[in-house]
């Protein structure tokens, strides 16, 4: 529970396309009482961060920063392992286990109102099918890439391959390399973690936003392919094997259970599969676009990276189903603790929000509705040109 996440050196990690951003300094702005590090945007700065010490006391603790840093993140650690021990198994994997169960539970009711000649019934099960991929493929892969379903290792590798390759269409290792390696051990770094890999510059706005995701179910499946090709032979045809026959199942139970035909069922197919795709690429590019990068020479410490580098999302009960909590509104508890499942990121949520801001730390919340209005308005800012980099003066 204490591990950290795993850093690689660029050369580790392949088949990665990370785009680069040119380097340009950033303004750090002093208030008399507190710090506000923020990227400057046209006429305004973006994301204040409030809570941070003053440049006095920044530079009277520089001597320290190796120790206090190092305490800081070990005392974290120290008390969210004391809330991990007293929780039971339900808190620890029960809860979500009991949501990605009720998916399953769903599933027969989607293929059979399929069956029905009301449109409306139609209509709910597509949207019942949707509910239950965007649950396998977004909070089982997620929690199954971070191996938080469960605490078995034979069983974490079994729950990896059902959810991350038979539902998202997606090789293991990839979402291993590309996600918990290289997006957790370099959140926000120029050109390692910094979420280039959603920016498509040549859309405009509104495509990009609104129409652009609808091709994720295409996407998903070409990536993965993609990615098997870079694999060694063994390991991507066990891959492609298993992408292959999650596609081809849920073709035929569309074709066998629903008593669709052939066009009509990948139509459905395509539907249920896109159904959160817009909410899906949205969330992806809110809780890190627009918040301080850094260079990798001039990176800062685990703790200050984390809770610079993410943003939590508001409560919402249908993302929170379906996405999980450590995608949603505890985002910054699983960029700090990855090993924590989604209830218990949310369960600690309390403590560590109290935690990093008793030390100065910023923690990052905001609205889905605000974000999108951000994004909306300074889309050519934040999604087409090169951030500035921000250069934190140390604190602990």
């Amino acid at each position: 529970m204490e591990e950290e996440v795993e850093e690689l050196s660029p050369r580790q990690v392949n088949g990665q396309c990370l785009q680069a951003y040119n380097m340009e300094e950033s303004e750090i702005h002093q208030s008399e009482e507190c710090s506000v590090i923020h990227r400057t945007i046209g006429d305004k700065g973006l994301l204040p961060d409030c809570g941070t010490d003053t440049e006095k006391d920044q530079l009277s603790k520089s001597k320290n920063t190796d120790k206090d840093e190092n305490g800081t993140m070990r005392e974290l650690s120290q008390m969210v392992q004391v809330i991990w021990k007293n929780s039971s198994w339900w808190e620890r994997h029960g809860i979500d286990w009991s949501i990605i169960g009720l998916a399953f539970c769903i599933l027969p009711i989607g293929f059979l109102c399929l069956r029905s000649q009301s449109l409306l019934l139609f209509a709910l099960g597509i949207v019942l099918l949707g509910l239950a991929h965007g649950v396998f493929s977004v909070k089982g892969s997620h929690m199954a890439s971070h191996r938080t379903l469960c605490q078995s290792r034979t069983l974490g590798r079994f729950w990896a391959t059902f959810f991350v390759e038979v539902c998202s269409c997606i090789p293991v290792q990839c979402g291993d390399e590309g996600h918990v390696k290289m997006h957790h051990g370099y959140t926000n770094i120029v050109g390692l973690g910094d979420s280039s890999v959603w920016k498509v510059p040549c859309l405009s706005c509104g495509i990009y936003m609104f129409v652009a995701p609808l091709a994720i179910p295409f996407l998903t499946v070409l990536v993965g392919f993609k990615y098997a090709t870079q694999m060694p032979l063994v390991p991507a045809l066990r891959s492609l094997f298993w992408i292959v026959f999650g596609l081809w199942g849920h073709f035929q139970l569309l074709v066998q259970v629903s008593g669709l035909s052939y066009s009509s069922a990948l139509g459905c197919m395509f539907l249920s599969r896109a159904l959160l795709a817009i909410p899906f690429i949205h969330v992806n590019i809110f809780q890190h676009i627009g918040l301080p990068i850094f260079s990798s020479s001039n990176r800062p410490r685990r703790i200050q990276l984390m809770t610079n580098a993410v943003l939590n999302l508001a409560r919402n009960p249908v993302l929170d189903w379906t996405f999980g909590h450590s995608i949603i509104s505890c985002h910054v508890e699983h960029h700090l603790f990855p090993h924590l499942s989604d209830h218990m990121c949310l369960k600690v949520k309390p403590l560590v929000s109290k935690y990093v801001c008793d030390h100065n730390l910023p923690y990052h919340e905001d609205t889905y509705m605000s974000r999108l209005h951000l994004f909306l308005s300074n889309y050519n800012e934040l999604m087409v040109l090169a951030p500035p980099i921000v250069q934190l003066v140390e604190f602990h």
